[in-house]
Formats: structure tokens, C-alpha cells, sequence
């Protein structure tokens, strides 16, 4: 890990691989981590999120989990982050503190999804707790209102969050109103904060607004290439950068309409990688045989500018 550099670039979402009985598997943890690294460039992750099914881990395991990505990942991966976002506050403050004691290089938060807050003030008060657990490790707010049903609007929250939460480094903002995240990004660029982007499909608007990066599901198995997208954007050859997305587009596009979601990331991820991710955790269930047939053949297909 390396200490104050800022979060940017590429940060996959990581799945919580799981035994054929459904128990979390953390034995393929470092050879995940290799994979990400050697496979995919890519050497960030936001653990116990979404895509990592967090919310249907109990506290034992989250620790567990998180203990083991930032062992595996010690002298690999330049930031561990942990998701440590519950539907009970001293739930998150526990996780808050765990992941300070293991070295985590940051936590994120989502909003409470079942008791919501209403306003900003409501949920500044309910992240400073939890940010306040951890008072040496840098802080980001987990935005996802599609998920969280909390549509408080960033560009609010973000105004004088700094003499609230002093360790708060950013956001990963996972939602397609662009003119929120614009606004964030020209109004806070003096605070040096880091603002991640969610939609995997939309990155390349997010680039344009002035996005550092990305926290996704996709960079899992597409890390390289989007890596590249990245290149080209920063050269700048836009329609070289176009390409990679719209060719990105092209496979969510086509796996959205089978039905894509957590279980069949799980899926795509073990004919990527092999290494095995297993199933999801009830009330998801395993991708079909006929959805895995063809996301594979669909992936295969697709021809890269690179060549490959």
C-alpha cells in the first residue's frame, strides 16, 4: 500500500468469492490479487461493496474478508478500501474501527437504506460517526441512490464537509447525474478531493467532466482495457478512447438484457479469470448455464483496438 498517495485511476469492486455451500472462500484472495494486478493492471479495490454482496455478509466475515485483502495485497496493491456500510451505526463503527486496526488505506460508506436520513445534516451527522472511528484513515462517501433510495444530492453534502469529517477524501458516486458530479468536481477542486466514478457503461462522460477514476464491477475482467480507454483519453485521442467504451457498452448492453447483476459478475469473473468466485448469497441466485454460454461467446466476439 502506499501511504497519502491520492485514490485514482482504475479501482475494481471485488466479488467475496464463495464455496459451492456458500460459505465466503478466502483462500483464492491472493491469487485474486495477483490476477488483478498481473492480469488486469489494475491495483486498487473497494472491498465489501455492492459487487462484494457486503450488506448480506454478517461482521465476522466482513473482518475476515478485509483482513485478508490488505494481508494479500500488502506490498501489491496501492490502496485496500473497506466498505463498512451497514443498516446499524454501531455495526459501521465497529467495521470502522476493525479496518483501521488492520491498515486499511480507507473506508467508505454507503447512506442507511432502510431508516433513511432526509437531509443533508441527517446524514453528515450519521457519516461523521462512523468516519470518527477511524480518525487516521482517509474517509469516502459511498453514493448510490438507485440502491440506497437516499438521493441527497452530493454537491449538497460535500459543502463545508470538511470541518465535520477531516479525514473525507472523496466520493464514489455511482449514479448517472452527471451535473451533480460536475458541479462536485468544479466546486471542490481546491480541496484535492477524489471523485470516483460508478457507472461503468458512462465512464468515459464521467473522464470528460474531470473524474479521477472509477470504482467498478467490470474492472475485474476489463480492467486492462479500460485501462487503455484511460490512455487514450489522457493522450488525447478521443476516438480512440470512444472505441474501448462504446465496445465495453456493447458487452454490458448485451449482458443487461439476459439479466445482469451481482451473481452473473460472479459468473463471468470465474470464466475470466478461473479462478472459482462460486455463488452468490440467497435471495440471489447462481447465473444460469445459458446466461454463461452466452456472456462468454458475447465477450469473445468482441474485437479490441488492441488486437486482442
Amino acid at each position: 500500500m502506499t501511504p497519502g498517495k491520492k485514490l485514482q485511476g482504475l479501482v475494481a469492486a471485488t466479488v467475496t468469492p464463495m464455496t459451492p455451500d456458500g460459505q465466503i472462500n478466502l483462500s483464492v484472495i491472493g491469487q485474486y490479487v495477483d490476477y488483478l494486478v498481473n492480469q488486469q493492471n489494475v491495483k486498487n479495490v473497494f472491498v465489501n461493496g455492492t459487487t462484494g454482496e457486503g450488506l448480506s455478509l454478517n461482521i465476522q466475515e466482513r473482518k475476515q474478508l478485509a483482513e485478508e485483502w490488505v494481508c494479500q495485497g500488502k506490498d501489491k496493491l496501492d490502496h485496500v478500501i473497506i466498505h463498512v456500510g451497514a443498516l446499524s451505526l454501531p455495526e459501521c463503527q465497529e467495521l470502522a474501527r476493525h479496518a483501521a486496526a488492520i491498515g486499511a488505506d480507507g473506508i467508505a460508506v454507503i447512506a442507511p437504506c432502510f431508516f433513511k436520513p432526509t437531509n443533508k445534516d441527517e446524514l453528515i451527522a450519521f457519516l461523521q460517526k462512523v468516519a470518527s472511528e477511524a480518525p487516521a484513515v482517509p474517509f469516502y462517501y459511498y453514493h448510490i441512490p438507485p440502491l440506497t433510495g437516499v438521493k441527497i444530492r452530493v454537491e449538497e453534502l460535500l459543502d463545508g464537509i470538511k470541518e465535520r469529517i477531516p479525514t473525507f477524501q472523496g466520493v464514489k458516486f455511482s449514479d448517472t447525474d452527471l451535473l451533480d458530479l460536475a458541479q462536485c468536481i468544479n466546486k471542490n477542486e481546491r480541496e484535492q478531493f477524489a471523485f470516483l466514478y460508478g457507472m461503468d457503461e458512462q465512464l468515459l462522460s464521467a473522464l470528460a467532466i474531470g473524474a479521477d477514476g472509477a470504482v467498478g464491477s467490470t474492472y475485474n475482467y476489463l480492467g486492462q482495457k479500460t485501462n487503455l480507454m484511460l490512455q487514450a483519453f489522457a493522450k488525447p485521442d478521443l476516438a480512440l478512447a470512444r472505441k474501448y467504451q462504446f465496445l465495453t457498452g456493447e458487452f454490458l448492453n448485451f449482458v443487461i438484457k439476459l439479466g445482469f447483476g451481482v451473481a452473473q459478475t460472479k459468473a463471468v469473473m470465474t470464466f475470466v479469470s478461473g479462478i472459482p468466485m462460486g455463488p452468490p448469497r440467497l435471495p440471489l441466485v447462481n447465473a444460469s448455464e445459458e446466461f454463461i454460454v452466452k456472456a462468454k461467446t458475447k465477450l469473445n466476439s468482441i474485437v479490441w483496438p488492441d488486437g486482442d
